[in-house]
């Protein structure tokens, strides 16, 4: 042990030493900031304008009131709406698909191969963790409550890092009058089974 102190005392190994730590800090710091980069998408569904249009949330992701996952639209859910809107043209003059909007034409095309859409989720748990929407629906809690207030995005992005300690604290906070439901919601095996 004395000869490790010895070495520590040399200016060259103290300086390895700084340099190894900075090298394990900026790792973590750069693996941090990779988790909160929104995932490329293959259409950059704009959620702001089919907010507008008071399309509800449920519609796109009807998952979240029957299961774990909140699912992604399919091709054929965003073609039921998409492909009306040749319907409303002009059919002496129709507009070409080649003038339609770039992201439109991305949808067409899936639509003409019958391809699923190759959606990349935004919101991801780690394996060890059991999420499921249906209770939190049940509860009256409003999408916008966890993924933010989508009539201000273009494409999803994460709107708070989603850790356990968020979900504790929420829990928390929600069950401050039912201490029965609170040791329910904050006990290990609620999520993780």
């Amino acid at each position: 042990m004395q000869r490790v102190f010895e070495l520590l005392k040399r200016k060259e190994i103290q300086l390895l030493v700084l340099i190894a730590f900075m090298v394990v800090i900026s790792g973590g710091a750069w693996a941090l900031y990779q988790t909160q980069i929104p995932p490329e998408q293959p259409i950059l569904f704009p959620h702001d304008i089919h907010v507008q249009l008071q399309i509800q949330c449920l519609y796109c992701h009807p998952g979240a009131q029957r299961q774990a996952s909140a699912g992604l639209p399919t091709q054929q859910k965003c073609w039921a709406c998409h492909g009306q809107l040749r319907k409303y043209t002009d059919p002496a003059a129709p507009v070409p698909l080649e003038q339609w909007p770039v992201e439109l034409q991305k949808l067409a095309g899936y639509v003409e191969r019958n391809e699923p859409i190759p959606w990349v989720p935004v919101y991801i748990v780690p394996d060890h963790v059991h999420f499921n929407h249906r209770p939190h629906i049940a509860a009256g809690f409003a999408c916008e409550q966890c993924h933010g207030d989508m009539s201000k995005q273009k494409v999803a992005e994460l709107q708070q890092t989603v850790n356990m300690g968020w979900c504790i604290t929420c829990h928390q906070q929600n069950t401050v009058n039912d201490p029965e439901k609170r040791i329910k919601l904050i006990d290990c095996g609620t999520c993780h089974y």
